[in-house]
């Protein structure tokens, strides 16, 4: 391979460099109308009566809308292929209001002062209702948060409306009471994991028009241009042949963007008025009207033998989807399916619990998808496992983690394709210096601590998401991809062309690569699931692959000579036994031109079976001030396997930004609300992310497996970084000073009255 495996720098990174892509509001044309909207002040509440009439009547508004001028048709904005698992719960604009800042009305003006004061305009009576802000008590709860009834599912999710419970799920295999009752050793422990907000850079923003057709265009930074075509057109009442999404340039997402949050509202605006229209969402509405990672609270048993072989994993709780359901059934089912199957020795192991409605904002998806949730509770109680069994953490992991060939309770006898995880456990603790440090030491006056975990996740959605790609020979010897996938500045579309670059037997520069319009992109579920490397990376190869054969039956005509003994060798195509060669650039030409006109290209789709998983293994150094508390991550040691890794400075890339947004969640972020369910931290003030003299010093190195089902020999990378830092800084701390925290973030004031108790 010439091009798999190098660092190629991205094809578009001078570029992003000197501020040269668009951006959504960068394509937006003028005389586009400004949309704003009107957000709910209460946590739950009845709209009453609502009177729009100054704010119709005042110069400058093209249109307000409420609840009584959109259609009434339910719909889930959660970014999922078809059917949708999320409940059908949601309605443009509903009578009810279930959140702090759920959306009441929708105004357009022609310009950002003039919808807010005609927003000003609006009078709302409004029947206030006690909310439910409180995980533990949602169930049951004498307010309803969805009192409607017709809510909708396409599977049997288990939602009870009526008990505000959106879902539950339970995975179960073997007897798990009876193995507890015989393991020599039992460890249980209760935890609970906050809301993350994905604090990207972009906010969410859309912009709409109607072409010289008539139908709708939709241009908007999100990562699911196929999935919004389809959310919009349920809403709105229209077919989808009716609308163009396109997804420009986009300034991160990190899973919030997996969620249609904003594209309804314009295009709504569009299709009443006729104009063009744009929404441009404020840092403080990013915060409290999108989505945020599910908040969970989980208890835990474990059993093994004194031989330390673990028996038995029992996981039970539930999680926190908010006021409204999208993601709520697949987030808590990740949880458990992206933990269990890693410790394998096991005889029984059970995943059980709820998805519930609470009056807040909504979850979502986040980078890690519940396995981040998932591995903070396993990994910690595995560690505290490995103290009462007195047995070294890491050993006990090299004795029970589930290797290559080998296969699990819940994977029902299909065996793992590949696995380095038992490689990564062994050069992290060498490069961490685990014999020499573990488990603690003091230095300049602080007390330091090691601490460790293991994580998995997946490449794609087996079964369910696959991918089409198209590459295509054009008249000048060069080489189109046109893809549906969406780069969100991970370097994603520099990896697919690496892919076809090694096929084609040429460079990238001789590539250019479309993604992300439905109109001419085929299909492709989006970039979420850590699915892009390997689903539609695999189309890629394999579209590619039926190109280079149609080029060399191509050329072996021309040269009439069998296609077999032809070669593509870059730029030609060579008949190796007389010499003779014929130049792509002519073959390309001939193909567009004359009588034999048959322009080259190579189509294909793919889905797996199987979402091969990637491992990490995760080791933290931290230094804690046993007079406040306070506590510093002084170095962090990542080791992954994610199959052939692609492009090694890309994938270091983004397995640190990873780690640094899992070092957020362990010690500094937390979406927190007042007792009335409004958002505390609605800003980069009140919601700490951590800056750089925040996150010590990271390592990152890769242990090389090769997946079989996979391009190219890779796995993904995208979200099984953020899982470990969590857990391995919870049992650094704890290796400390002897503080067990449970429940994330770990602040200066637990560990401080951890320490005094």
């Amino acid at each position: 391979m010439k091009w798999v495996g190098k660092s190629v720098p991205k094809i578009d990174g001078v570029a992003i460099a000197t501020g040269k892509p668009l951006y959504t509001e960068d394509l937006v044309v003028p005389g586009t109308l400004t949309v704003k909207l009107l957000r709910s002040p209460h946590a739950f509440a009845r709209i009453r009566s609502i009177d729009t009439a100054a704010a119709k009547a005042m110069p400058g508004v093209e249109c307000v809308l409420t609840y009584q001028d959109v259609p009434q048709v339910r719909f889930t904005i959660a970014g999922q292929s078809y059917p949708e698992p999320s409940p059908y719960d949601r309605l443009i604009l509903d009578q009810w209001v279930r959140y702090v800042g759920d959306e009441v009305a929708i105004v357009a003006a022609i310009d950002e002062k003039t919808a807010l004061a005609a927003l000003d305009l609006i009078k709302v009576d409004y029947e206030v209702l006690e909310p439910v802000l409180d995980l533990d008590t949602a169930i049951d709860h004498p307010s309803v948060v969805h009192p409607e009834h017709d809510l909708f599912c396409n599977f049997p999710i288990g939602l009870e409306r009526e008990r505000n419970i959106a879902s539950s799920h339970t995975s179960e295999y073997g007897d798990v009471e009876a193995e507890l009752a015989r393991c020599e050793v039992v460890v249980e422990e209760s935890y609970r994991t906050q809301a993350q907000a994905q604090a990207m850079m972009e906010t969410f923003r859309t912009f709409t028009h109607l072409d010289q057709a008539g139908r709708l265009v939709v241009i908007s930074s999100t990562q699911i241009p196929f999935h919004v075509r389809r959310q919009l057109a349920r809403a709105l009442q229209i077919p989808a042949t009716r609308i163009r999404v396109i997804k420009p340039r986009i300034g991160g997402g990190f899973g919030a963007k997996q969620t249609g949050v904003s594209e309804v509202y314009p295009a709504i605006v569009t299709l009443k008025t006729g104009k063009p229209a744009k929404i441009v969402y404020e840092r403080k509405e990013t915060f409290i009207a999108s989505n945020s990672r599910h908040a969970t609270r989980f208890t835990v048993r474990m059993g093994a033998n004194r031989d330390g072989m673990i028996r038995v994993v029992d996981i039970q709780g539930c999680s926190d989807t908010g006021a409204y359901g999208e993601h709520a059934p697949t987030v808590f089912a990740v949880i458990g399916d992206k933990t269990l199957p890693m410790y394998n020795k096991t005889k029984a192991a059970r995943f059980s619990g709820h998805a519930v409605y609470t009056n807040k904002l909504p979850g979502g998806a986040l980078r890690g998808y519940g396995a981040t949730q998932g591995t903070f509770v396993q990994e910690c109680t595995v560690n505290k496992l490995a103290e009462a069994l007195n047995i070294d953490p890491t050993e006990l992991r090299l004795r029970n983690l589930i290797r290559e060939g080998e296969t699990c309770l819940h994977y029902q006898g299909k065996k793992l394709g590949s696995s380095a995880l038992h490689r990564c456990i062994e050069r992290g603790r060498e490069m961490i210096g685990w014999q020499e440090k573990y488990p603690r030491f003091e230095k300049d006056g602080k007390i330091h601590g090691i601490g460790m975990a293991v994580t998995m996740q997946g490449s794609g959605i087996a079964n369910i998401d696959t991918a089409s790609a198209e590459v295509r020979l054009s008249d000048d010897g060069n080489y189109l991809v046109l893809v549906g996938s969406t780069d969100m500045g991970t370097g994603s579309d520099t990896i697919l062309l690496q892919m076809a670059a090694d096929v084609l037997a040429t460079s990238p520069d001789h590539f250019i690569i479309h993604a992300a319009d439905t109109d001419v992109s085929p299909f492709d579920p989006g970039s979420y699931a850590s699915s892009t490397t390997y689903v539609t990376g695999m189309a890629v190869k394999m579209a590619a692959e039926e190109l280079r054969g149609k080029i060399i039956d191509r050329a072996a005509e021309m040269l009439q000579v069998p296609a077999t003994t032809v070669e593509l060798q870059g730029t030609c195509c060579r008949h190796p036994e007389s010499g003779r060669e014929v130049a792509l650039a002519n073959l390309a030409a001939q193909s567009v031109v004359g009588p034999k006109l048959r322009q080259l290209s190579g189509y294909a789709t793919f889905g797996s079976p199987i979402s091969p998983p990637p491992y990490m293994a995760g080791f933290a150094e931290v230094a804690v001030d046993p007079d406040t508390g306070k506590v510093s991550l002084i170095d962090y040691v990542a080791v992954v396997d994610c199959g052939t890794v692609v492009n090694p400075a890309l994938a270091r890339v983004q397995a640190e930004g990873g780690i640094v947004q899992g070092i957020g969640m362990a010690l500094f972020e937390e979406v927190q609300y007042d007792a009335k369910g409004n958002l505390l931290t609605n800003s980069f003030m009140t919601y700490k992310i951590p800056g750089r003299k925040d996150i010590g010093r990271i390592r990152v190195e890769f242990e090389a497996s090769h997946e079989p089902t996979g391009p190219f020999g890779a796995k993904s990378i995208g979200e099984v970084v953020i899982n470990t830092p969590s857990p391995a800084i919870a049992a650094a701390v704890y290796n400390a000073v002897g503080v067990r925290i449970t429940e994330l973030p770990i602040t200066p004031e637990k560990v401080f009255w951890g320490m005094k108790k």
